[in-house]
């Protein structure tokens, strides 16, 4: 779900950056071939993160949630020249995709695929990141940014993706909704957490920009 009006938001993508040509093709390809192609984070929200991580200029990144690849090109285009980008993700049958528009952007041997449970992979991982993207399941948003908050540098950023959730957190809950009531006390969680700052921006379904202190 989108918060702005069509012709805001039509407006809003007409003056910020173009989409690169490769994230074009692979926007097509995943709505022509992947299931729930919602998915993927888009040209206006995808603009920002490539435009976050410019600013930010990490060397390594973390990303929850792989789905096809797009929003990893995005924040890739940010890395510093020996940075690397470690993305996760549970479906395996995706990672054909992935790998080929990694191939595709030149930033292959940049990026490193994780398949598998990112709960198990997450505290794996000796490194310590400048900027995290978690966009997975709902249910362990908190799980995950409490695994990957100790592996961030001072003044890394989080960003967490859905956290609007189609306007659902702020609607009457159905008790069996467990994804909405996880997100709730998830915005809920980070915007209290003593060792970040966060905003909540209600772009395309909700992001929330958090900064470790």
């Amino acid at each position: 779900m989108n918060f702005l009006p069509e012709n805001i938001e039509a407006y809003a993508e007409e003056h910020s950056m173009p989409e690169p040509k490769i994230l074009q093709e692979l926007q097509r390809e995943t709505w022509q071939k992947v299931l729930q192609p919602r998915m993927l984070s888009g040209h206006f929200q995808g603009r920002l993160l490539s435009l976050i991580s410019k600013l930010k200029s990490p060397t390594h990144i973390l990303e929850i949630g792989t789905y096809t690849g797009y929003s990893a090109l995005c924040l890739a285009e940010g890395l510093q020249t020996e940075g690397q980008l470690h993305t996760i993700d549970k479906n395996e049958e995706l990672e054909e995709m992935q790998t080929k528009y990694f191939e595709k952007s030149g930033k292959a041997s940049q990026i490193f695929q994780h398949i598998g449970n990112a709960l198990d992979i997450i505290p794996s991982l000796n490194i310590q990141f400048d900027l995290v993207f978690i966009d997975a399941d709902k249910m362990n948003y908190k799980n995950y940014f409490d695994l990957a908050l100790p592996l961030c540098n001072p003044g890394a950023l989080i960003l967490s993706d859905n956290v609007l959730w189609s306007g659902k957190v702020v609607e009457d809950i159905n008790p069996k909704d467990k994804d909405t009531l996880a997100l709730i006390d998830y915005n809920k969680y980070i915007n209290q957490h003593e060792a970040v700052e966060s905003v909540l921006l209600p772009i395309r379904d909700g992001l929330t920009l958090t900064r470790v202190k």
